[in-house]
């Protein structure tokens, strides 16, 4: 049975997949700085579109002319992040007000609040640091973050979850260290575009016709580039990008042979629908980035690229959630049959 909250939750996590889908197709059409300031357009709550707003726009930020398109592009996305911010303040403030209902999540939708109102203030740095490729990527983990612990809300209230047997210790190990492996090629694939580095290796399986071409991981992974740049297009040079893409590549490959590994354990264990999901994300993560090498990132597949890497992520969590869950359940079991034979066992009060 289903706890309440449970649909708003869905909900918000159904809009945040949007969000960070938006988000994607807002990077990808360089459209990041497509309204210069923010939370508005060029001082207006929608894209300048008179000529009296064309000119204010004009006069007041002569070195960004209005892009109509771009324009709508950022601030759809910005319209969707704040119906998110709306859905996640009424689901923390449900929670505090049935904070006392038998398995109510509190601090979950708390922290998720927290989370969400960090990532619109890097939102706003995004825009403001004029795309500085630190910020974009932890843009895009906030968002990511954002979804995923959305989705454990929903895992949690909605009480639909069938009793699983009890499992290894290992085997939740697995997971854990797969969710980080998937996390942090995220990451990686945030800096990717952050840095325009997607076409520095146009050919596969080698890179530039090249098993291991002249790369400057240095400069690629360097954290002090300087603030206040106009980095639109990237400010790195080509062996710097061909590193960002190169690292991308072989945490594909880590993360590919990590996931197929849990899922092999996973159906050893008897779970073969969490596994056939697991697989089914992973197949299609990567059919989705080895197109984008070789048809040159058309913007549809690119940006089904990141909406695949939150539903690979989204699955890891499923997993995690679903180990875990069974680990608690049988620790209580366990934990009831101890007291209640120790119970038992004791000498009974007046028994002479």
């Amino acid at each position: 049975m289903t706890r309440p909250g449970f649909r708003l939750a869905l909900l918000a996590t159904v809009l945040a997949f949007l969000v960070v889908m938006l988000g994607a197709y807002t990077r990808l059409t360089h459209a990041g700085l497509g309204c210069p300031d923010w939370p508005g357009c060029y001082g207006f709550i929608s894209v300048p579109q008179t000529p009296a707003q064309l000119a204010h726009a004009e006069r007041h930020y002569p070195d960004t002319p209005v892009q109509a398109d771009k324009g709508w592009s950022e601030m759809t996305h910005r319209y969707f992040a704040g119906g998110l911010t709306l859905s996640i303040l009424l689901l923390a403030a449900q929670a505090w007000r049935r904070r006392q209902l038998a398995g109510q999540p509190v601090k979950l939708p708390w922290l998720i609040l927290a989370v969400v109102m960090a990532q619109a203030t890097f939102g706003m740095w995004t825009v403001t640091l004029r795309l500085w490729p630190q910020m974009v990527t932890a843009h895009l983990l906030g968002g990511m973050l954002t979804l995923n612990l959305l989705f454990l809300l929903t895992l949690r209230l909605s009480g639909v979850w069938a009793a699983m047997p009890q499992l290894s210790s290992r085997l939740r190990r697995l997971a854990a260290i797969g969710l980080v492996l998937v996390a942090v090629q995220v990451a990686l694939g945030g800096w990717v575009s952050a840095n325009y580095a997607a076409m520095a290796c146009t050919d596969l399986p080698t890179c530039q016709g090249q098993w291991w071409p002249e790369a400057d991981f240095g400069n690629g992974f360097h954290l002090t580039q300087p603030i206040g740049e106009h980095y639109l297009g990237g400010k790195l040079d080509s062996e710097a990008r061909t590193a960002i893409h190169l690292t991308h590549r072989l945490g594909a490959v880590l993360v590919t042979l990590s996931v197929l590994g849990l899922a092999w354990q996973l159906r050893a264990a008897g779970l073969k629908a969490l596994a056939g999901l697991l697989v089914a994300a992973l197949v299609l993560q990567i059919g989705l980035g080895l197109s984008n090498v070789l048809f040159h990132l058309p913007l549809p597949v690119a940006v089904a690229h990141n909406s695949g890497a939150a539903l690979l992520l989204l699955g890891m969590t499923l997993v995690n959630y679903r180990l875990r869950a069974v680990a608690r359940a049988t620790e209580n079991l366990v934990g009831a049959r101890l007291l209640a034979k120790a119970f038992y066992q004791a000498p009974k009060i007046g028994r002479m």
